[in-house]
C-alpha cells in the first residue's frame, strides 16, 4: 500500500528520542546484554515529538522502576515488509506504530494481540468513533488510534477578496463561489482539482450515505455503481470542471503544492497541512506573497462540514510479544487522554489526537482548526485486509475517475471498476 498521506503529515523538526529508566524486576520482560529489562516501541520516523516521547517514558518508568523503554525509529518505507518480518519472529518489538488502514492486513494474520478486554483500561470510551474505526475488525479491538490528519481548502484571500466572496458552508455555496471566482479573473483556476484526488472523491461518497467497498456476505464488493457514488462523482466533475488540472492524475503528480501553486493563477485547492506550509514556503522562497486562508471541505448542508479521510496511526501490541502487560499499560498512557492533550500542543494541531477532549486550542483561521472541524466528520477507507490492493498501482478508484472526466460512460466505468475492486479486496 502506498504510504503517501501518511508520510506527509509527520510535522517538520519533529525527532523520535530513546528514553531509559534503571533496573529493577518483573518476571515478563526481557533481559537485554547488560541485565536490563526492557520493551521494545517502533515510531515511525517524524510521528513523536521528542518532549512528549520523554515525557511518556517518565511516567512509564516511576509507575515500572527498573524497566527500559527502548524506542526504535523506522522509516516509512519499506516498513510492511519489515513489520510483517518482526511480528513472524520470536521476539517481536512489544508496541508497534502502524498506518491506519494497514493494521486490518496485520490483525487477520495473527500478528497482533487481541486488546478487546483491555479497551475501557487504555482509554478506549473516549477515542473518536472516526479513528476507532481502523483499530476494529469483526468487532474486536487489536490497536489504539493514535493520530490522524485530514484535507481541508486552501484559499487565495485576494483572489476571494476581489470575487467578493466568503469561505462557503454548503456545496451549493462553493459552486457559486467558484462561478464569481471564475468571472473574477478568468485566466485564473477557481480551483486546482486533479481528476484522480481520490481521497477528496471518496468523501463525496460518504456524504452521499455510500462507501468505496461494502461487504456483501463473506465477501466484499465494489460499490462505486450505486447511486450514491453515482451523485459522489457528479459533484466530483462539477468541482473538477472550474480547473485545468489534469484529468489523468492525482495531488502529487506533480506536487500541487510546491509545482503548481506557487506559479501562481490558482485561487483555491484541497491539501494537507503539510502542504500548505509548503506551498507558503515555496511562494516566499520566489519572494512572493502567501496569504492563504482555510476552511472545511462544504456538506450538502451547513450544519456540518462535508465528510473527510482520516488518514494517521494506530499503536498495537505483538501478539507474540514477551511483555503484552507492561506493553499495553505504555500503551494505555501514549493513548490516554492527558498524553494525548501534550502531544496535540507539542505538535500545536498539526495532526488531531484521537480523542477531541485532547484537541489543541488553534488559532482562529488556522489550518490546524479548519483541520479539527472537518475531523470530527472524518472517516476511513473500508477495514478490511484486502483493502491495500486496492489502492496497489494502478488503482482502480482513480482509473474510474479519469474515465467519466473524460466522458466515458459513468455506469460502464463503475462496473468496471467495482469488478477490480472487488477481485483485488477478496484476495
Amino acid at each position: 500500500m502506498k504510504r503517501k498521506l501518511i508520510a506527509a503529515v509527520s510535522v517538520a523538526g519533529m525527532m523520535v528520542g530513546v528514553a531509559a529508566c534503571g533496573n529493577g524486576s518483573d518476571d515478563k520482560s526481557k533481559t537485554d546484554a547488560g541485565g536490563a529489562k526492557e520493551i521494545t516501541v517502533w515510531l515511525m520516523d517524524g510521528s513523536a515529538p521528542k518532549a512528549w516521547l520523554d515525557e511518556v517514558n517518565k511516567e512509564f518508568a516511576a509507575k515500572h522502576p527498573g524497566v527500559t523503554v527502548k524506542v526504535e525509529e523506522q522509516k516509512w518505507k519499506g516498513i510492511q515488509e519489515k513489520v510483517t518480518t518482526a511480528l513472524s519472529e520470536n521476539t517481536p518489538p512489544d508496541v508497534i506504530e502502524l498506518g491506519n488502514t494497514q493494521t486490518a492486513g496485520y490483525a487477520v494474520t495473527g500478528g497482533l494481540a487481541d486488546l478487546t478486554k483491555d479497551k475501557a483500561k487504555l482509554g478506549g470510551d473516549a477515542w473518536a468513533k472516526g479513528m476507532t474505526a481502523s483499530s476494529e475488525i469483526d468487532g474486536k479491538l487489536y490497536s489504539a488510534p493514535w493520530y490522524a490528519a485530514n484535507r481541508v481548502v486552501v484559499y487565495d484571500k485576494k483572489a476571494f477578496a476581489k470575487a467578493g466572496i466568503t469561505p462557503p458552508k454548503t456545496r451549493d455555496e462553493w459552486v457559486a463561489g467558484l462561478e464569481k471566482l471564475k468571472a473574477a479573473d478568468p485566466a485564473s483556476q477557481p480551483i486546482y482539482l486533479p481528476g484522480q484526488s481520490w481521497y477528496v472523491l471518496a468523501g463525496f461518497v460518504w456524504d452521499e450515505g455510500g462507501d468505496l467497498a461494502v461487504k456483501d456476505g463473506g465477501k466484499w464488493k465494489g460499490a462505486l455503481s450505486t447511486p450514491q457514488a453515482t451523485s459522489a462523482m457528479d459533484f466530483y466533475k462539477k468541482l473538477q470542471s472550474f480547473s485545468t488540472a489534469p484529468k489523468d492524475k492525482d495531488e502529487a503528480t506533480p506536487q500541487q503544492s510546491t509545482d503548481i501553486v506557487p506559479k501562481g493563477g490558482v485561487a483555491s485547492w484541497i491539501g494537507l497541512g503539510w502542504e500548505a506550509a509548503g506551498a507558503e514556503k515555496a511562494l516566499k522562497d520566489a519572494g512572493k506573497e502567501a496569504d492563504f486562508g482555510y476552511f472545511p471541505i462544504p456538506g450538502k448542508t451547513a450544519d456540518k462540514p462535508g465528510t473527510v479521510f482520516l488518514g494517521g496511526s494506530n499503536l498495537a501490541v505483538a501478539e507474540r510479544s514477551k511483555n503484552k502487560e507492561l506493553a499495553k499499560e505504555w500503551l494505555a498512557l501514549a493513548a490516554g487522554k492527558d498524553q494525548m492533550t501534550k502531544y496535540a500542543a507539542e505538535t500545536k494541531g498539526a495532526l488531531l489526537p484521537n480523542q477531541a477532549a485532547a484537541n489543541f486550542a488553534t488559532a482562529p483561521g488556522s489550518f490546524a482548526e479548519s483541520m479539527a472541524l472537518a475531523g470530527a466528520n472524518g472517516k476511513i477507507t473500508p477495514v478490511t485486509a484486502g483493502w491495500a490492493n486496492v489502492e496497489t498501482e494502478p488503482n482502480p478508484i482513480k482509473e474510474f475517475m479519469t474515465k467519466v472526466l473524460n466522458g466515458e460512460d459513468a455506469a460502464k466505468a463503475a462496473a468496471a471498476a467495482d469488478a477490480e475492486i472487488a477481485k483485488r479486496i477478496n484476495q
